[in-house]
């Protein structure tokens, strides 16, 4: 199936440990190019989110971001180090009596020394495996956008697909009208100048022009590119890569075609199939 390469996803979970956010960003990138932004208490499962989004991406840069924040009251509060309060009140009541002054401790200030507040130790572990339950649905929601995303794009493919594919046939059908004229004009040019040709030359000339002129194997070669086309925009894997080595075959035949012109129909050709083909690329670009 044929998928875009720009998405976005986001998912959100609330547990009873706190929430935990997954944003998912991806644009066109040759790679997959991961960057992750993950709150500290989790940065020990980078690794293991990075084999998710390996199993489910291929190309791409994506722009991973984690949101953790967690629940302070059934986090289980705060204990004070009764013993460590106690010592440093102490430890204020002797300077107090050093410097002869009175001055009264406030129990605010006395909750801000460092040590004096115990924070309660959250269990990682259920965070842990919830932020790794929620990355595959953040991701299963970011592949379902890039297929949807696509669909579209191989519809804008295959309109063209089929643009190239008629330019073909009208200019196979062209091809035995163009010689012919191109025959015409010079012995129209011989008729003007009243001369004599010798007509044994002459005719292995015209052959020798016509096989100049020759496109039936560009054609052709432009048929097969177009049916290739068509079946690796079926396949089920990345496709991104042999599109693009696709559209640089189709851009030489087309090449091919403007070289080889006798005629302005051929001309035209040449020209409207680059245009297709530089349209199809951009496309292709954003393809996985």
């Amino acid at each position: 199936m044929t998928k875009s390469m720009t998405a976005f996803a986001r998912c959100q979970s609330s547990e009873a440990f706190g929430t935990l956010i997954w944003e998912l960003r991806s644009v066109n990138h040759r790679y997959l190019d991961i960057h992750m932004r993950l709150p500290d208490e989790l940065r020990g499962m980078e690794g293991r989110y990075r084999e998710l989004i390996n199993a489910d991406l291929s190309r791409g840069k994506l722009e991973c971001c984690l949101r953790f924040k967690a629940d302070s009251v059934l986090n289980g509060g705060v204990e004070v180090n009764q013993d460590y309060a106690k010592s440093m009140i102490h430890a204020c009541e002797q300077l107090n009596a050093i410097l002869h002054q009175s001055s009264v401790i406030n129990v605010v200030d006395i909750l801000k020394w460092p040590g004096v507040v115990k924070e309660s130790a959250l269990d990682m572990k259920p965070v842990a495996e919830a932020s790794e339950a929620l990355l595959k649905q953040a991701l299963a929601e970011l592949v379902s956008n890039r297929e949807r995303e696509g669909a579209r794009l191989k519809d804008l493919i295959v309109q063209r697909c089929v643009a190239v594919a008629a330019i073909v046939t009208q200019l196979r059908e062209q091809m035995p009208e163009i010689r012919d004229n191109h025959r015409q004009k010079i012995l129209l040019r011989f008729e003007e100048l009243k001369a004599e040709p010798d007509m044994d030359r002459l005719e292995q000339e015209l052959v020798y022009l016509a096989q100049k002129m020759d496109i039936d194997e560009e054609l052709d070669r432009l048929d097969a590119h177009v049916e290739e086309l068509r079946d690796v925009l079926n396949r089920d894997e990345a496709i991104g890569r042999r599109l693009d080595f696709l559209m640089q075959e189709l851009n030489r035949e087309a090449n091919t075609l403007g070289s080889k012109s006798a005629d302005i129909r051929m001309t035209q050709a040449s020209v409207e199939l680059k245009v297709l083909i530089e349209q199809m690329r951009e496309q292709i670009q954003n393809i996985e």
